[in-house]
């Protein structure tokens, strides 16, 4: 078992067992400026200020620390930056896809005006209906791929703010890491494709599969009932997904589970009241003018990065003290 210093801490990280070769960045303390209590501390955050860790605190107290100890509002940023720059490439690449699968184009519109706020749908939909009058629905060209190579910088950013959530090093090959976020964005790709036929062709898949054994009745029921949750089942899968594949070191789907919850309720929910300000109370249209679409979208991106960390820091904490329980961290 290896220590490593992390200032005026010792960390842990055992090479020798794979599931355990994990090398974390521990906590620096704060010189410039002293706690006034016993059982709290200041160590550097990622904004070199002060954050304030209350020793053996409770997990809300460590959240809140961990929250700004990563500075999770420059990271939620940096994710709306680069989720503004994937979103549109992503689209194209999706929507190439769907006519190869006989999915119409207002099952896609249906579902973005149902969970993108305000105006933010008008913009997306305005580009996918753009993009399918001029896709013939071909065989994926090199400049696809290219499309496809460019969407996954969304993904790349999110794994790099997964690893300081964790406050794992991340000493994946640049080159490898970039071949991971594409792998990541396909199988988000294939995920929300997936939904996709369900919605579309889950009846007559069903049909068929029951209709065998004379039960069409009894799953029809069935199938209304999950065609209601199944969005949020989707929205669940996806972000258990990328809480388990992005970070660079190896979790359980149990770890993740909580913050892949958390992200799911919050994200609808937040999602809803931020569309509902935007429709009822915002004024975004008076002061933007015609760029108030792409301010919403950039407004929504960025709670939705602050979400999707908070879920990681969640899981991470939850991880952390686990690995303090093996004695594998102290």
């Amino acid at each position: 078992m290896n220590k490593m210093p992390k200032g005026n801490q010792v960390y842990q990280s055992v090479p020798d067992a794979p599931e355990q070769n994990e090398y974390y960045v521990g906590d620096v303390p704060f010189k410039s400026k002293r706690a006034k209590k016993d059982n709290e501390n200041f160590y550097v955050s990622k904004m070199n200020k002060p954050a304030k860790k209350k020793e053996n605190g409770g997990f809300f107290s460590t959240l809140m620390y961990r929250f700004g100890k990563d500075d999770t509002s420059g990271l939620a940023a940096q994710l709306a930056y680069y989720f503004m720059l994937s979103l549109f490439p992503l689209l194209i690449f999706l929507l190439t896809l769907i006519p190869l699968m006989n999915i119409d184009q207002s099952t896609i519109t249906n579902m973005i005006e149902q969970n993108a706020p305000g105006q933010t749908s008008e913009l997306i939909t305005g580009i996918i209906e753009d993009v399918m009058k001029n896709s013939g629905g071909g065989i994926l060209s090199f400049g696809l791929l290219m499309t496809l190579w460019t969407a996954s910088n969304g993904m790349t950013a999110m794994m790099n703010a997964f690893n300081v959530a964790y406050g794992v090093e991340d000493n994946r090959n640049a080159i490898v890491a970039k071949l991971l976020s594409v792998l990541f964005t396909v199988i988000m790709i294939s995920v929300l494709l997936l939904s996709l036929v369900l919605i579309v062709f889950g009846k007559q898949i069903g049909d068929l599969l029951f209709g065998v054994v004379g039960l069409n009745d009894q799953f029809t029921w069935v199938w209304n009932l999950v065609r209601g949750v199944l969005p949020v089942i989707v929205i669940f899968i996806v972000f258990s997904m990328l809480y388990f594949i992005a970070p660079n070191l190896k979790v359980t789907w149990k770890s993740i589970w909580p913050g892949a919850l958390f992200a799911t309720i919050i994200w609808l929910g937040a999602t809803y009241l931020f569309g509902f300000y935007v429709s009822n109370f915002g004024s975004y249209s008076k002061t933007y003018g015609s760029i108030a679409g792409v301010i919403i979208l950039m407004l929504w991106l960025y709670l939705t990065g602050v979400i999707i960390i908070l879920g990681a820091q969640i899981n991470a904490i939850k991880h952390h003290r686990k690995r303090q329980q093996e004695g594998f961290l102290n």
